[in-house]
C-alpha cells in the first residue's frame, strides 16, 4: 500500500470515531441485568384486560419488547443468539452449551428441555424473527 492509500484509510477509521458516529463507545460498562429483572420487565409488556362500561372485557395488548435479550449487554447476548440458532439448527452436539447459558435461556422462557436436548418455545422462535 501507497503511503496515501494509508492516510486515506487512516482517516476513513478516524470518521468512525467522531462524535455523531453510529459506533457507541460507552464510557462506563453495562450494567449487569438479573433474569429476574427481565422476568418482571416481560410481565409489564403482557396484555392487560380492561372491562368497559357494557360489562365486556377487552383485552389490550401492550407493546411488545424487542427481545427477551435486550436487557443484557452486548456481548452475552449475541453468544446467546448464536445459542439459539443452534438449538434450532440442532447442532448442540458439534458446539455444545454451557450449562450457565443453558439456565439463563430457560429462566427468560426462551428454551425448555425436552429429555436431554433443549427444545426452543414460541418465545425462542419469535426472538430469533425479531432481529
Amino acid at each position: 500500500m501507497t503511503s496515501d492509500t494509508l492516510r486515506e484509510l487512516d482517516e476513513r477509521i478516524a470518521e468512525l470515531f467522531r462524535d455523531g458516529s453510529p459506533i457507541s463507545t460507552p464510557s462506563e460498562p453495562p450494567q449487569a441485568t438479573s433474569v429476574d429483572q427481565q422476568i418482571i420487565d416481560a410481565a409489564v409488556f403482557e396484555a392487560s384486560v380492561i372491562e368497559t362500561a357494557g360489562g365486556r372485557n377487552v383485552t389490550i395488548m401492550a407493546e411488545q419488547p424487542d427481545s427477551a435479550l435486550a436487557g443484557l449487554d452486548l456481548d452475552t447476548a449475541i453468544r446467546l443468539r448464536w445459542v439459539l440458532r443452534d438449538i434450532k439448527a440442532k447442532r448442540t452436539k458439534m458446539s455444545p452449551i454451557r450449562s450457565d447459558d443453558l439456565r439463563t435461556l430457560t429462566e427468560v422462557g426462551l428454551i425448555e428441555m425436552q429429555g436431554d436436548e433443549p427444545v426452543l418455545t414460541n418465545e425462542g422462535h419469535r426472538a430469533l424473527d425479531w432481529s
